[in-house]
């Protein structure tokens, strides 16, 4: 079997790098409208669509530092970006897998996904993952037939 690759999802940071050109538009129309005439302008406002823009950029890094990867019968879970913290599950070693949904999350197709397993650590969640009950149906069916290999 391929790799898996989980990540968290998309949907929220592409919405809020739409929301935040519209808000760069709406400044620029003002600024073109009823400021661009006055001679006491601050000097930092052409600044500040750079500084909206930090927003989506940095809960785009953030989604880059969390991953989960399955291959062959492990899963690798990742977190961080210049200090890493790595988990290693044997996917034989999975008992259950939970799909959790709000109703925003259910219409939107998104969720967390919670790995139990046997041992210390029996928990591990993956916040917010497109199409969670496909993704979880792929690693119960991945465990199987891993344990039956076994």
């Amino acid at each position: 079997m391929s790799d898996l690759t989980i990540r968290p999802t998309t949907k929220f940071l592409k919405a809020g790098t739409l929301l935040a050109i519209l808000v760069i538009i709406a400044i620029d129309v003002l600024y073109f409208e009823q400021w661009s005439d006055q001679a006491n302008f601050p000097t930092w406002f052409p600044y500040t669509p750079l500084v909206i823009l930090l927003w989506p950029l940095s809960r785009w890094f953030r989604r880059q530092c969390i991953k989960a990867v399955v291959s062959g019968d492990r899963l690798r879970y990742e977190i961080g970006a210049t200090s890493k913290t790595t988990r290693n599950i044997q996917l034989s070693k999975v008992q259950d897998i939970r799909v959790d949904q709000g109703i925003f999350d259910r219409m939107l197709n998104i969720g967390s996904i919670s790995i139990e397993t046997s041992g210390e650590t029996s928990r591990l969640t993956i916040p917010k993952v497109d199409s969670p009950q496909q993704i979880a149906d792929q690693l119960m069916n991945r465990s199987q037939s891993g344990a039956a290999a076994v």
